[in-house]
């Protein structure tokens, strides 16, 4: 059985001659692309692309199925044209999987704004900072922080370049004074958090190319990152926090930007879908809510 995204990834990397130059045409990584022509290979039993380190061309076989594979894409589009849900339609059931702090925070509006303008779509929100998985659990989409090092499900980006950013209350650097280094972070209460199951406890800091490590220590760690935000706010300690959670924290003055001349992690907010025959109406209107959302706050946390 052929996967509809693994066909339209051949035809694209057939037309560009560049597995790289088709993930970027469709807004996904590279090894998804490799992943899905292996799919293919697997399943023909041919080798579709000869490949070497400096070029990618179709081998003969690929050359004969190519014609063939488009054929079925125009098919399938076509079929699948005649039952997709126009706009002002969409309805039935949207399962949603959200970090904590980002959901609760910055996306929920969100997500209120969209169910208003489709009456007739049903959402199902889950709060959590544990990594959902979409081939097991009962959602249709995720939105999750991280690089996509996972080939086997389609990363929509939602905010590439968002970064995390050290923070505190203006009341805490009052007390305690502003770090001006990495270095000072060792003598300072650290608010840690769980990240996929280990305590997040080594902060990573670059300026002018130079990357520096720094072990932090505190008195308080939690796996809900809302949490840390708050106590972050409540004035406890400093945070290292995805700049889309802060942002507006920032904004309105109940957090403290610390060390803007150092850049935290990047840390890009992806939508993650188990395949793309799920790409539904209401999920690329429900991405194209979410990014934009996240655009009007994607500047550089320095410029704040």
């Amino acid at each position: 059985m052929f996967r509809l995204e693994d066909l339209t990834l051949f035809v694209r990397a057939a037309a560009l001659n560049s597995f790289s130059d088709a993930a970027r045409e469709v807004g996904v990584q590279p090894a998804q692309v490799s992943s899905a022509i292996k799919r293919l290979e697997s399943t023909l039993a041919i080798r579709l692309f000869a490949r070497s380190t400096r070029s990618l061309r179709l081998t003969p076989e690929g050359e004969v199925w190519l014609p063939y594979a488009r054929q079925m894409l125009d098919v399938m589009h076509a079929g699948l044209q005649k039952i997709q849900t126009p706009e002002d339609e969409v309805s039935g059931t949207l399962q949603i999987a959200v970090p904590s702090d980002l959901g609760r925070n910055l996306l929920l509006p969100v997500f209120q704004s969209f169910r208003r303008r489709y009456p007739a779509l049903r959402l199902r929100i889950f709060f959590s900072d544990q990594v959902t998985d979409v081939f097991k659990d009962p959602v249709d989409v995720a939105f999750r922080y991280g690089n996509n090092e996972d080939a086997s499900y389609v990363a929509l980006p939602v905010a590439p370049g968002n970064r995390r950013v050290l923070v505190a209350s203006p009341e805490w650097v009052t007390q305690n004074g502003a770090p001006q280094s990495p270095g000072d972070l060792a003598q300072l209460n650290a608010m840690t958090f769980v990240l996929r199951g280990r305590v997040h406890d080594r902060w990573t800091f670059t300026r002018n190319g130079e990357v520096s490590i720094v072990q932090v220590n505190g008195t308080i760690m939690s796996d809900d990152a809302e949490v840390i935000r708050r106590l972050a706010i409540a004035g406890e300690g400093v945070a290292y926090k995805s700049w889309l959670d802060v942002s507006e924290d920032v904004r309105d003055g109940r957090l403290q930007l610390l060390m803007p001349d150092y850049q935290g992690e990047t840390v890009p907010l992806n939508m993650i879908c188990p395949h793309r025959q799920q790409l539904s109406t209401a999920v690329r209107l429900l991405h194209d809510a979410v990014k934009s959302r996240c655009e009007v706050l994607s500047i550089s946390p320095g410029s704040v």
